[in-house]
């Protein structure tokens, strides 16, 4: 069974992680979501501190829509205004959480979406290390067979599999890192 999960745009920028978590649902391990104002919100964050990157963003934008047709998330925007959360802002992600029926909402901003909230929507914000982990004991070969294609996909840099590491753990993974240096040798 594959779990369904919405992307926060926390975790869509930065790129590394984006790329990361986007690997993992290559493999069928997690079926990504995300809505065009998570996609707008990661955008327009990323342009407000690298203007330059406008054309890099709109290749990424199309290679998402590309290998992820079924991910953009819909019919939700009646669900926001009957959503409370500590951040009224974050109510969109929520909502779109609940219509692309997903078990967790993947995102850095735990306080913004309290469990004592989702729990009645069916649905558990996770950090992406805990999300990852998850992931892992759910099916650890599909995620180390995931994470050698994604580092052998990095050609500009290449990486060797201690330098791919150390960018997990600086994009927050650092649980994540610990359990794949035990498996150095098939990534």
């Amino acid at each position: 069974m594959t779990i369904r999960a919405v992307y926060d745009a926390c975790v869509l920028y930065p790129a590394p992680l984006r790329d990361f978590l986007l690997s993992l649902a290559k493999t069928k391990a997690v079926f990504p979501f995300w809505s065009e104002e998570i996609r707008d919100e990661w955008i327009r964050n990323l342009l407000r501190k690298r203007p330059n990157l406008e054309e890099r963003q709109k290749r990424t934008r199309r290679e998402m829509d590309i290998h992820f047709p079924n991910s953009l998330v819909c019919g939700y925007e009646s669900l926001i205004s009957t959503l409370q959360l500590p951040d009224p802002n974050d109510r969109h992600v929520l909502a779109a959480a609940i219509q692309a029926n997903a078990e967790y909402i993947v995102t850095f901003n735990l306080k913004d979406f309290p469990q004592t909230i989702l729990q009645s929507h069916g649905v558990e914000a996770m950090l992406p290390d805990e999300f990852v982990m998850r992931l892992i004991q759910a099916n650890p070969n599909r995620v180390i067979e995931a994470v050698k294609n994604h580092r052998l996909r990095l050609v500009r840099p290449q990486k060797t599999v201690a330098e791919y590491l150390a960018t997990l753990e600086r994009q927050g993974l650092p649980k994540t890192a610990a359990f794949l240096r035990k498996h150095e040798d098939n990534i």
